[in-house]
């Protein structure tokens, strides 16, 4: 009889981890519930049956419980649950070559302290080295980095 316990302690625990992992994820009463069921089946076993059921019963617990788990997110149930997504988005890079220290453009927007502005009839991403600039103000180029240039207006003295 104690054996059915034992068994029906690892399936519970086993169950209430799957639980944890699709329906409420975090560490909560079901995830703390089933680690706590697992090994409570393995110390039953050790109590009742001895060193090796334990020890056997302990390297059932390790290796069918993670491979339960694993073989669930692998089906095709599982699979459905699980966020497929690829990110195709890229950043644009500042070409080198076109934009250099000290050319001159105009805002496009507000820079707060980020935003757009047109220089060399070019649209990119920009940093005000002095705080907020308005928009359709002239501004001078002093740093290039790889996706964005630091920019400071020109009328500032």
């Amino acid at each position: 009889m104690t054996i059915l316990i034992i068994l029906f302690l690892i399936f519970l625990g086993i169950l209430l981890l799957l639980l944890e992992f699709v329906v409420i994820p975090g560490i909560t009463i079901a995830g703390i519930g089933g680690v706590l069921l697992l090994g409570a089946s393995v110390y039953l076993a050790f109590d009742t049956y001895g060193v090796l059921a334990g020890i056997i019963t302990l390297a059932f617990v390790l290796i069918v419980a993670p491979l339960v788990v694993y073989r669930f997110f692998q089906s095709r149930t599982g699979k459905k649950m699980l966020l497929n997504s690829e990110i195709d988005g890229h950043v644009d890079q500042i070409d080198s070559q076109t934009i250099h220290e000290g050319d001159e453009g105009i805002t496009l927007g507000r820079l707060v302290p980020t935003g757009k502005v047109r220089i060399n009839e070019q649209i990119m991403e920009a940093k005000s080295a002095t705080g907020f600039v308005d928009p359709n103000v002239k501004i001078r180029v002093i740093e290039v980095l790889k996706t964005q240039v630091i920019v400071e207006p020109i009328n500032q003295e």
